[in-house]
């Protein structure tokens, strides 16, 4: 039981989850700073977890769908007794499994491209190091030749889009 009067850090404290890492980070392009994933590798993690999210999500909604779909396919007419129930289950489970089976392909498919349309425009940087830092500087920092990255270029294009690296990185031989 809580005590009223107790104002102690311990009973006011409120504990928060620790904060999820950012997918993407601050990155200098063409004198402006865009948001890009750091690596192909961590744009490829991201990309699958959402392929993954989004098919677990339509497969669950399709087993429940295919579990009505299999009930309203095997109830016998309205006119015929309710005859028997192994039968009904059996047919039902017949159903069930081709319903399940088929929604499988189409699920994958249904994630792909709902992820595709957001991942392949999304930026991917050609240059991490020392950018994150970079972009919570001024432009003209002495901090930032102290730390000897005043030679990096803001002013080039230092990240590029998955779509543009994934075609790049297929036709080289």
């Amino acid at each position: 039981m809580m005590d009223d009067d107790d104002y102690s850090a311990a009973a006011t404290t409120v504990v928060f989850d620790r904060p999820i890492p950012l997918l993407r980070g601050p990155v200098p392009s063409g004198g402006s700073y865009v948001l890009a994933f750091r690596s192909l590798d961590s744009w490829s993690a991201a990309f699958k977890r959402c392929e993954t999210l989004i098919k677990d999500q339509c497969q669950e909604g399709a087993r429940i769908g295919c579990a009505v779909s299999a009930s309203n396919n095997c109830k016998p007419p309205w006119w015929r007794g309710s005859g028997d129930m192994r039968e009904r289950a059996k047919c039902e489970e017949r159903e069930f499994q081709a319903c399940v089976a088929a929604s499988m392909g189409k699920c994958a498919a249904f994630a792909k491209d709902k992820c595709s349309g957001a991942f392949l425009d999304a930026r991917i940087s050609k240059e991490v190091e020392g950018l994150v830092c970079l972009a919570s500087m001024p432009e003209h920092s002495r901090w930032r030749d102290l730390m000897g990255i005043g030679s990096l270029l803001l002013h080039t294009n230092n990240c590029c889009t998955a779509r543009d690296l994934l075609l790049n990185h297929h036709h080289k031989p």
